[in-house]
């Protein structure tokens, strides 16, 4: 028991355990502990397997640490065994030195203002761990933990404080991959910063931190009183954002997409995108940043983005700032997916290290906004990995008027970054050497190991939440130091002529020069017209804008027979030695028996078929949602599962070696996030079939933010095109209130301006259309479809091949289908969309009425007058219904009716009557009833109102 006597006045019984434990670890499995701890035990022999072989399973009370000190201390060395003090001493420096690596940055000097005082925390306490003054001095064996092999305590001390305590915080220890701790050890220990850049370095980042504060200065001067959300406080981010895109460049990144809010923004384009300052005050003017003759509503300047191609370390990179509303991390999710999108272009799938995402963020709305967590949850899925973002947190330690004690409950708005281990650096933004050193390290740690990586810009916000506002209201401590505070700059400046490195006459030159730039800019900006708009460019290329608010073009959507039936054979075909699910076997037995007769294809065969004629054209397919691969009802089954060994089998990448491939993901449990990164996807990549898929349509509510400010409104803001398709299942079949509306109304009041196109469509051969017409038009818009349920299986919701071949195309209008209903005996039409269709057509089989006409409208938005009036204008002595199964104030009625009025007018001859009447639920607050005996008898009545029965 000798060991565990050792082991007991070396540490108390909790940290004994502690070290008995790893040690028992050590010897099962070596690598399976801290590396620092690992190389003490093998350094230690023999004499740590006496003192802790016993230890690791003993059971043993805490004993009184002693403080007995030997004669003289022996020499620790490899070549030699330690002594008994020696291995105590070694053992008590190691957790010393463990701790500071866990808890160091909790007494890092962070605060530029002073405000918030690093507190002492009793495990970095030396004489936490049995250590006195008398024992500062006494060399102490390591074996090159802090690259040496001895040290005193004293030694130790100053080497951990002015690693992990200083301007810089570390939070490394949560990640669990050693690789990833060690290499950070590595890069900080011994404060680097210190000597890491050379005159010329800092002469830089003096300049950059000149062009920050100059512009927010001139800024402030000429244009009084105007909200432009400065960076004044945080001017560091600058010099920041220029040495990530440098080390990036360095290390091959030839893209960057950075998305941001709209503090700083305007800093972020002049000097980081370097979008012209003319430009920029022509805007604060009041003059549009997109030329005369391109429509669109824009956006306040402090939302815009932009990009340009600029040559960095030598290398070409294509900078971009994506555009962002008030919705500050909304872009997030944005961001990553046009990353995602760029490196699939490229090719660029394994390590994903081409093109890069930077995140920056207000701390309030890192730590209170959900979509950071769903952002960093998808950054190392399959799906979605993008290789690692690089986050930069401006944290001006407050939220509009919200201190940090109001605004998150952990210790640190980053806090939530741990869920995903990524490493987070805190760092003064008032020491711009180190800030450029963490930025870099940063760079450097996401190029290494394709993670995301978080840094803590700790600096304030010299003026309000913006220029207008009054912070001492709220603040009168903060904004009285911050009013005595000297700007980073001049601090800087100072540092610098105290050093030698850059004089004071030098410094004023440069601050001089580039206030002449801002002022020839600013004259130039009377004049300033903008000559183009770059959305077309680039991928975009040949793509044309479209305004047509009829929606009544036509193209070219039809395939050849042989093709459909060459893409149908490779859907029910899977390999010899694969081990299909018996249920679904019998599915490919039928899809197979439809290729074969052309007859009964259903939804999910159409959509195939749809697929994969684009994958045989060159185009590229993206599906992503909850449960998509299967299909939530079981429908889609695109992604095949062997029984026996769980491989994946996709039939749609084997229909030929020419085609290009679909990715279908079954996504994380989110909505915003997962939309916003398909949105995102979209805006990258026109020549790809992008599609997110809900669960049920009313899942989209989760994600009204990326709809309404992105998707809806994208292109007239910002002139930012985008394909995307969302797949939203919708219908009343008796599911409750949740599962039953997917809101069509909702999206219906977002279309003005032919933004996007709103479908409810009725057979496989028009959804297959609706598919392929996304990517054969000259010009891109949204698409969304209120997809079925019920519908999937329906005898009668089937379609034909020749319904996709021989000119066929997509019909915005279905007219009366059955020969029996003749139009001069036709009292009523009902027009309707999507599944109440089969339940009208049922019933007026049922009653053998042939005196009512059905006419579906499968495209609400764009409006099909034209279509619509040609598939009613027959009927002259008829009345018109609009039959809907939501309730009145909901579904397409109050989007319609006059609409439907306006084409009843332009009808060739007066119809019975000029206005439409509606047949339906009645409004109600709820989409639908969750009980099923009331749905029942409401949906009979609904279509009895409809036939006039």
């Amino acid at each position: 028991m000798a060991g565990v006597d050792i082991l007991a006045t070396a540490m108390n019984g909790g940290n004994a355990a502690f070290i008995a434990n790893l040690y028992a670890k050590w010897v099962e499995a070596p690598d399976s502990v801290d590396p620092d701890f690992a190389s003490l035990f093998a350094a230690l022999g023999d004499d740590a397997r006496s003192v802790l072989g016993d230890a690791a399973g003993a059971s043993w009370a805490p004993r009184p640490i002693s403080f007995e000190r030997p004669a003289a201390p022996a020499e620790a060395g490899k070549g030699a065994p330690l002594s008994r003090q020696g291995t105590i001493d070694s053992i008590r420096a190691l957790m010393f030195i463990r701790a500071y690596r866990v808890r160091g940055h909790l007494e890092a000097d962070l605060d530029p203002l002073g405000l918030r005082q690093p507190g002492h925390h009793p495990e970095l306490d030396p004489a936490s761990y049995g250590f006195t003054e008398a024992d500062m001095d006494r060399p102490i064996f390591i074996d090159m933990v802090l690259g040496r092999e001895t040290a005193t305590m004293r030694e130790i001390i100053a080497i951990l404080r002015e690693s992990y305590c200083g301007k810089i915080g570390v939070e490394f220890m949560h990640i669990q991959d050693p690789e990833q701790k060690s290499w950070i050890q590595r890069r900080v220990e011994g404060a680097p910063w210190r000597t890491a850049l050379d005159k010329e370095g800092k002469r830089r980042v003096l300049t950059q931190l000149t062009e920050a504060e100059g512009f927010e200065t001139f800024c402030q001067r000429r244009y009084v009183g105007t909200k432009r959300f400065g960076l004044e406080g945080g001017e560091s981010t600058i010099p920041a954002l220029h040495a990530i895109i440098e080390t990036a460049a360095r290390a091959g990144v030839n893209e960057i997409a950075i998305g941001m809010p709209h503090r700083g923004r305007l800093n972020t384009l002049v000097n980081i995108v370097k979008k012209p300052f003319t430009a920029v005050f022509s805007e604060f003017g009041g003059e549009s940043f997109k030329p005369d003759a391109v429509q669109g509503s824009g956006d306040v300047k402090y939302h815009l983005g932009t990009s340009a191609d600029l040559v960095i370390a030598g290398n070409k990179v294509h900078l971009s700032l994506q555009p962002n509303p008030s919705h500050l991390e909304a872009v997030d999710p944005v961001v990553a997916g046009k990353v995602r999108a760029r490196q699939d272009m490229a090719g660029d799938t394994r390590g994903r290290r081409s093109v890069m995402g930077i995140l920056m963020h207000g701390d309030a709305a890192f730590a209170g906004q959900g979509l950071v967590y769903e952002t960093l949850a998808m950054s190392q899925l399959i799906g979605y990995r993008t290789g690692g973002t690089v986050h930069i947190v401006v944290n001006n330690q407050i939220g509009f008027t919200t201190v940090p004690a109001h605004a998150y409950s952990g210790l640190y708005c980053t806090d939530v970054a741990k869920s995903v281990q990524s490493p987070i650096f805190h760092v003064n933004g008032d020491d711009p050497e180190a800030v450029v050193f963490v930025a870099q390290l940063a760079t450097e740690f996401r190029q290494e190991f394709g993670v995301d990586v978080v840094i803590d810009l700790v600096c304030y916000r010299r003026h309000g939440h913006n220029e207008t506002d009054e912070p001492a209201f709220t603040q009168p401590l903060m904004y009285q130091a911050i009013r005595g505070r000297k700007t980073t700059r001049t601090l800087y400046a100072e540092r610098l002529a105290a050093e030698g490195a850059v004089g004071t006459a030098e410094s004023d030159q440069i601050h001089k020069d580039f206030v002449a730039t801002l002022e020839e800019a600013y004259k130039a900006a009377a004049s300033y017209k903008p000559n183009k708009a770059d959305w077309l460019e680039g991928h975009w290329a040949g793509l044309n804008s479209a305004r047509d608010e009829e929606g009544e073009t036509e193209e070219p959507t039809a395939i050849p027979l042989d093709t459909l039936r060459r893409i149908g054979n490779a859907l029910a075909r899977v390999p010899d030695d694969f081990d299909v699910n018996p249920k679904i076997a019998r599915q490919l037995e039928a899809k197979a028996e439809m290729i074969r007769t052309g007859e009964g294809i259903d939804w999910a065969t159409g959509e195939a078929l749809a697929f994969g004629s684009l994958l045989l054209e060159g185009h590229r397919v993206r599906l992503s949602g909850e449960d998509c691969q299967r299909g939530t009802f079981s429908q889609r089954h695109a992604v095949l599962i062997d029984q026996t060994s769980q491989n994946e089998y996709v039939p749609l990448n084997n229909i030929g070696e020419e085609q290009s491939r679909i990715e279908i993901f079954n996504s994380l449990l989110s909505e915003a996030g997962v939309l916003g990164f398909e949105y995102g996807y979209s805006l990258a990549d026109p020549r790809t079939l992008v599609l997110w898929e809900g669960q049920f349509g009313d899942f989209a509510n989760g994600a009204q933010v990326i709809i309404d400010q992105f998707i809806a409104a994208g292109e007239s803001k910002w002139l930012r095109m985008s394909g995307l398709t969302l797949l939203l299942p919708h219908g009343y079949e008796g599911q409750g209130p949740e599962h039953s509306s997917a809101r069509p109304e909702r999206f219906l009041q977002l279309c003005a301006e032919n933004n996007m196109a709103v479908c409810n469509i009725t057979t496989p051969a028009n959804y297959f259309h609706a598919l392929r017409r996304q990517l054969k038009r000259n010009f891109r818009k949204p698409l969304i479809i209120m997809t079925p349920k019920s519908l999937l299986r329906h005898k009668l919701a089937v379609s034909t091949l020749e319904d996709m071949t021989n000119g066929s195309a997509f019909r915005t209008v279905i007219p009366e289908t059955d020969a029996l209903v003749a139009p001069e005996k036709v009292r009523r039409v009902v027009l309707c969309s999507g599944k109440v269709y089969y339940d009208l057509v049922a019933e007026r089989r049922d009653r053998g009425i042939d005196d009512v006409a059905i006419v579906r409208v499968e495209q609400l938005y764009p409006f099909p007058k034209k279509a619509l009036k040609t598939a009613i204008e027959a009927y002259v002595n008829a009345e018109v219904i609009w039959c809907q199964e939501e309730p009145e104030n909901m579904g397409y009625w109050h989007f319609l009716d006059r609409r439907i009025e306006a084409a009843l007018e332009c009808t060739a001859t007066k119809m019975a009557a000029s206005r439409p009447r509606f047949a339906g639920r009645k409004a109600a607050a709820s989409p639908a009833t969750g009980l099923a005996k009331v749905h029942a008898a409401e949906q009979a009545a609904l279509v009895r109102e409809a036939l006039g029965v």
